[in-house]
């Protein structure tokens, strides 16, 4: 842009003092390589940028005024017409947006150069000019998204013909597994297959007609074939010298057809005369022997192959013989490729859920896992909505724990009961719901009444369950009618199932992972994973600098509660201690149960001031507390030791020893109190 400006400054200054002829041309030389420089780089990128579209609009505004004042002298000459001409290709390539702000900007700089070089705005010339490009921009602009528009649209009309055409003779040569399977996959391998398909089963038919052609010296040779509802006849290949063959489709009740179809047997007709009809020819018959024979796949009539000759010929049995194989050959062609086609299918669907177990397997938590289930789903049919419940067999509820689409969120989290909709059902029945993937939001419920999802027309919910224990559900739903088709809610039960599978390998990875690191008692980190935590919070707060406190809590004559009451009441003592302490800590504290009685808070940012407030908040909770067993109240106290890096020590021991010299110093004091300690052997207690 930099060179925009200054090129533009160029051309002010020629209009005010014209430049040396050579000088000149040289600046014009150089104005002519920066903008093809500037449309190389635009052409070589994906998407042309806005600020590259403004500058190569200013090159050109530039270049225009720079011809206009050298041969008129003015802004008001014949060659003005030039910055028009500049504005209709910039308004070819550029953004409306760009195109506006190159007009904004060649006005300022008309303005500048008028009132700098010839001492005068003259708005009776600048306004017109001013209105003219705003007007020829605007209307190139318009005309030409018109007419991509037109374009666009005439490639999408033409695209869907070729696809409907593909489709129909795909149907017609039984390809397809269901009728509307092409419509309502859209699938990119499906149709390429298809194609594939198609091309070849038309090379091999017409190679069978080409070779009965010039072994019975016929005029025509032609495979029609039946439609899906088998009401109606479609060419399928022909060979002819004939021009004027009607294209089709033709009944199945027209002449030799209905013959053929009705006997199932081969028709054979010599000495036709010019008025006989034969539903292929348009005007007069051309021929004067016939010969159709029913084509068959395992027994059952798909077809008819036709054969004829202009002279009066009889076909003898042993050309039927040949026109019978030919029906034979063409008919194990078509289930060749049916079986090709097949199995191309079942590879790219065995590649989809291969692609989907990678996924799943590489998942190492229950989110994780919901999202490699969503994406994998995503490549076997449409889906615009997902949401995965969890259900809980203890309480026989479900629970919404994850939803796709930001405006459905506030479904997260909520419950519903066993016996409420379609969800509750499929987890039930071990089943997928609803039938054929068609929802009606109207008559149906998927979670419950006060839980509406989007009103989608196709959906399925697939019940995720191993061994026969319920896990949940995965929900699936789509704006496209037809969504789960038979084929599609086939992989997505399969794909379920690794679903499920993968899920319950999470889940317990999980417990795993809170087995090691949980005290099984309490709820709280053990001993194990709060030195691990301790590790990486020491490092942080000597990277920034900042204050850490250790607290150290004991119950105070623990031993003699266990003693007398027994050891469920001390877990009840010691539960409720733990609970205090959860209360009291922030998130981004950590708590453990050290062993026995005995529990260790650590606390990032905090002085020895703000640890003695928490303890003493703990400390006086802990000895209201009354707890409740074996008819009995219990009310025990609790004794603290405080330490804060950096003043009572560096690295963990000595922080946690000088912690345990403060705690066995409230223990000293009479207990039921907090000591926090201090340098110089001397510990500061709060009673």
């Amino acid at each position: 842009m930099a060179g925009a400006v200054l090129l533009a400054a160029v051309v002010a200054l020629h209009a005010a003092h014209p430049l040396d002829e050579w000088l000149f041309y040289g600046f014009v030389v150089l104005l002519l390589l920066l903008i093809l420089a500037r449309v190389w780089q635009r052409n070589g990128a994906v998407e042309g940028s806005k600020w590259l579209d403004i500058e190569l609009g200013v090159l050109l505004m530039v270049a225009a005024y720079a011809a206009a004042v050298h041969v008129d002298g003015s802004l008001d000459g014949r060659y003005y017409a030039l910055v028009y001409v500049a504005i209709g290709v910039m308004s070819a390539f550029a953004r409306p947006s760009s195109s506006l702000v190159v007009i904004a900007l060649m006005m300022l700089y008309e303005a500048g150069v008028r009132r700098l070089a010839f001492g005068t705005l003259a708005p009776e010339h600048l306004l017109p000019h001013v209105g003219f490009a705003l007007v020829f921009g605007l209307l190139n602009t318009l005309s030409l998204r018109m007419e991509v528009a037109r374009l666009r649209s005439a490639s999408r009309t033409e695209l869907q013909a070729e696809r409907d055409r593909l489709q129909e003779e795909a149907r017609s040569y039984r390809l397809l597994r269901a009728p509307s399977e092409l419509d309502e996959e859209r699938d990119h391998d499906q149709e390429r297959m298809l194609r594939s398909g198609v091309e070849e089963i038309q090379l091999s038919v017409l190679l069978g007609l080409r070779l009965l052609r010039e072994c019975l010296q016929v005029h025509t040779a032609m495979l029609l074939w039946l439609d899906a509802d088998g009401a109606r006849l479609r060419i399928s290949e022909l060979v002819s010298d004939d021009l004027e063959l009607c294209e089709g489709p033709f009944s199945t009740c027209d002449g030799i057809f209905s013959a053929v179809l009705t006997q199932s047997a081969p028709v054979r007709l010599a000495g036709l005369k010019p008025n006989y009809l034969l539903p292929y020819y348009q005007d007069s018959c051309p021929v004067q022997a016939v010969c159709a024979v029913p084509v068959y796949e395992h027994g059952t009539l798909h077809g008819v192959l036709v054969v004829d000759r202009r002279q009066a010929l009889p076909f003898t049995d042993a050309e039927l013989e040949l026109v019978e194989q030919g029906a034979r050959f063409a008919a194990r062609a078509i289930e060749n490729e049916r079986v090709f086609v097949q199995l191309e299918r079942t590879k790219v669907e065995q590649g989809k859920l291969y692609r989907a177990a990678e996924r799943l397997g590489a998942a190492i938590n229950e989110q994780e896992v919901v999202d490699a289930g969503v994406s994998a789903a995503g490549e076997i049919a449409t889906v615009d909505f997902a949401a995965f419940t969890a259900f809980d067999e203890v309480s026989g509820h479900h629970q919404i724990r994850a939803v796709s689409g930001e405006e459905y969120q506030d479904l997260v989290g909520e419950r519903f009961d066993d016996n409420a909709g379609l969800v509750s059902m499929a987890v039930r029945n071990r089943h997928p719901l609803p039938y054929r993937g068609e929802f009606d939001p109207s008559h149906q419920l998927l979670f419950s009444k006060q839980l509406q999802p989007p009103p989608v027309p196709s959906l399925v919910v697939l019940p995720l369950v191993v061994h026969d224990q319920a896990l949940g559900a995965l929900v699936l739903g789509s704006y496209e009618h037809g969504a789960f088709h038979e084929a599609a809610r086939s992989l997505l039960e399969v794909l379920g199932s690794h679903l499920a599978v993968s899920l319950s390998n999470a889940r317990m990875v999980r417990r795993l992972e809170e087995q090691a690191t949980t005290d099984g008692l309490t709820g709280l980190l053990n001993k194990r994973a709060l030195l691990t935590t301790a590790d990486a919070k020491l490092r942080s707060a000597r990277r920034f600098g900042r204050r850490l406190s250790i607290l150290i809590a004991d119950i105070d004559l623990f031993k003699a509660v266990n003693d007398t009451h027994g050891h469920d009441v001390g877990d009840i003592v010691i539960k409720g201690l733990a609970q205090i302490h959860l209360n009291a800590v922030r998130t981004i504290d950590a708590v453990a149960r050290f062993g026995g009685e005995e529990f260790v808070t650590i606390c990032e940012e905090t002085d020895a001031e703000g640890a003695l407030m928490l303890a003493e908040r703990i400390r006086t909770e802990f000895g209201k507390t009354a707890f409740h067993a074996k008819g009995r109240t219990i009310e025990c106290s609790c004794s603290f030791g405080i330490a804060t890096y950096p003043d009572a020590g560096h690295d963990w021991d000595q922080l946690f020893e000088a912690a345990d010299t403060a705690l066995y110093a409230s223990k000293r004091g009479g207990r039921n109190r907090s000591t926090v300690h201090e340098s110089g052997d001397r510990d500061h207690a709060a009673a």
